[in-house]
């Protein structure tokens, strides 16, 4: 038997309907900061992935000059010549200034 309930049989889905997108939209406001805390860490992340590959190329540069300090004397000369001021017994060492302009 099909018993015709009219207007409350639809009035019925109709509540039925409206709670459950209510439930979603409750669930997706619980969420919400939870989904903002989340994009955060990952912006997060990506910064310090990139600080890593940073810091990984300057370990790799100091790497290839402390190699270059031990094995080649030409760049153990060079760096004395540049940073301490070294030179060897008859060279004039001739010293620029930077020019201050005003």
């Amino acid at each position: 038997m099909n018993v015709d309930l009219g207007i409350w049989d639809r009035l019925t889905r109709l509540v039925l309907f409206l709670v459950v997108v209510a439930a979603l939209i409750g669930v997706f406001f619980w969420y919400l900061p939870l989904f903002r805390r989340n994009e955060k860490m990952r912006a997060e992340i990506l910064q310090l992935e990139m600080k890593v590959k940073k810091e990984e190329e300057t370990t790799r540069q100091l790497d290839a000059t402390i190699k270059a300090l031990r094995n080649d004397p030409k760049t153990v000369e060079r760096t004395a010549r540049e940073k301490l001021g070294y030179a060897k017994p008859g060279e004039t060492v001739i010293y620029f200034e930077a020019s201050t302009n005003k």
